[in-house]
């Protein structure tokens, strides 16, 4: 696994501990369910967003559908104004992005 991250200055306490839990439960995902042999975690600032990302080479075909873990997680970062973009097409590979409004 290798990890990037970019960034300014820490965001608020709030938005860090959302963060880190969305990187954990992806890394999670990856764990049980992608069959990877890697993965990769990017973060880093755009505008005011806090920008997530974390793709890994596995079998794809991750949704944030009802009744799934990454739809609650869509759900968690929506909360806070965030958005959380899957790209999980069958065969792999999967990358899921997350968007968290930056707040200093």
């Amino acid at each position: 696994m290798s990890v990037d991250v970019d960034l300014p200055a820490r965001p608020v306490a709030a938005i860090e501990g959302i963060a880190y839990f969305t990187v954990s439960e992806l890394l999670r995902n990856v764990t049980e369910h992608a069959r990877a042999r890697r993965a990769r975690v990017d973060v880093w600032r755009s505008g005011d967003r806090l920008m997530l990302q974390v793709r890994d080479d596995g079998v794809g075909g991750a949704e944030a559908a009802a009744g799934r873990s990454l739809a609650a997680l869509s759900e968690r970062v929506g909360a806070v104004d965030g958005v959380l973009v899957v790209d999980s097409p069958a065969g792999g590979p999967t990358t899921v992005t997350a968007e968290l409004p930056w707040r200093a």
